[in-house]
């Protein structure tokens, strides 16, 4: 029988990935195949342990809450992470055993390859984001607020700050990117780079990594209503996600009041306080359970995602797609070519205020039918922007069957 080592920053729920990590433990355990959960931090998860999942732990805090001295060092090359997964590899380790690395960047550091380099055969790395490719994770240069097309580690790269907070930040992390290199050399034979979007595999060819190794595996996304949304019904723009800069609520609140179209902003974040005291007009509701978000999403025309960065995947356009809400999202988006073609929504260079404004005004002026029409198709599933979370747990046997065997 397969056993399944899953790896990731975190045992408890803080971001995407901890919570991808941890539905795939359960999902994997209800398929009868022996889990174990191996995380950087401490104190562990009830859950798992409820499930029967053994869990080790490498008693770490996240680098955000380390104090910054320790946060300089230990982020760079947790060691405690890679004595854990020696330990993990020695007590644990056999030919049917497989590894899946998910979110590593905030806490289990380069370390963690270090010690997987002895099962890359039957090691999987999934590639949530770009920290294996771009020191800042995202491809964004977050200074000009834009999409970043440098190669990693170039001498452009190297002279451009493009860190959220400052060039020594840009340094710091340039110097982790250094040592993932040496701790995950790309020339071994790892089982896989798994990608939430198949278009990420350029950036990732570019940056070193061998294209045969490159597997997309989409993430699994389910609708927020059982019935499809009659968004054809509605006024109202969605936007749901984190309140501040890189994810464009700002161009977003801009182009609304422009176009004169009502919006609803669901999430929290730095931006929102400010952002509601100077817009009184647009809905903030704070962040939402998912049953009141769908109640929010019952009275969308559409949902935008106007991310200033390529965002590889974006759950919330999957999850609002299938709910039969039309999506709008940025061109720089990996999503965007797929929804234009599946006529499931539209894109447009959100950065540009005439070009974001007169996209939002066409939403709201286009006929029943037309909305009614993207409604339906997205409603239907038939675009292909995700999976269901058996058809992505299907998909993971298949990979470990093939490594293992």
């Amino acid at each position: 029988m397969t056993r399944v080592v899953i790896v990731n920053d975190a045992s408890i729920a803080r971001g995407g990935a901890t919570g991808l990590s941890l539905l795939q433990a359960r999902l994997l355990k209800e398929r009868g195949i022996d889990v174990v959960f191996a995380a950087a931090d401490r104190g562990g998860n009830p859950e798992l342990e409820a499930l029967g999942i053994r869990t080790y732990l490498a008693g770490s805090d996240p680098l955000m809450k380390a104090p910054p001295h320790v946060a300089a060092t230990r982020g760079l090359y947790n060691r405690a992470v890679r004595d854990m997964l020696d330990k993990v590899i020695a007590a644990e380790d056999g030919p049917d055993t497989v590894y899946h690395v998910h979110s590593w960047s905030k806490t289990l550091t380069p370390a963690a390859f270090s010690a997987l380099q002895a099962v890359a055969p039957r090691c999987f790395v999934h590639v949530h984001d770009f920290f294996l490719a771009c020191p800042n994770g995202g491809f964004m240069d977050y200074q000009a607020m834009a999409p970043c097309d440098r190669i990693p580690l170039s001498i452009s790269c190297l002279t451009t700050n493009c860190d959220k907070r400052n060039y020594a930040q840009k340094m710091w992390r340039t110097t982790r990117q250094m040592i993932l290199h040496k701790s995950l050399p790309r020339s071994a034979d790892w089982a896989g780079f798994l990608l939430i979007h198949p278009d990420m595999a350029p950036r990732l060819e570019a940056s070193g990594y061998p294209a045969e190794r490159l597997v997309a595996l989409r993430n699994p996304a389910t609708a927020l209503s059982d019935a499809r949304i009659e968004a054809e019904a509605n006024d109202r723009i969605l936007f749901i996600g984190r309140v501040e800069a890189e994810k464009g609520v700002e161009e977003l609140i801009a182009a609304a009041s422009r176009a004169a179209v009502p919006l609803t902003v669901v999430g929290d974040g730095p931006l929102r306080e400010p952002l509601a005291a100077k817009h009184p007009e647009i809905r903030f509701t704070g962040w939402l359970d998912r049953p009141q978000m769908l109640v929010e999403a019952r009275q969308a025309r559409a949902l935008a995602m106007p991310s200033r960065y390529p965002e590889p995947f974006g759950l919330v356009a999957a999850e609002a797609s299938l709910s039969g809400l039309p999506v709008i999202v940025s061109d720089s988006a990996l999503l965007a070519k797929e929804i234009v073609e599946n006529r499931i929504g539209w894109s447009c260079d959100t950065r540009n205020p005439d070009s974001f404004a007169g996209l939002l005004r066409e939403v709201a002026d286009a006929p029943a039918e037309t909305i009614a029409a993207m409604s339906v198709a997205g409603a239907s599933g038939t675009a292909g922007l995700c999976n269901t979370s058996e058809s992505w747990i299907d998909a993971q046997l298949a990979l470990y069957q093939r490594a293992t065997s």
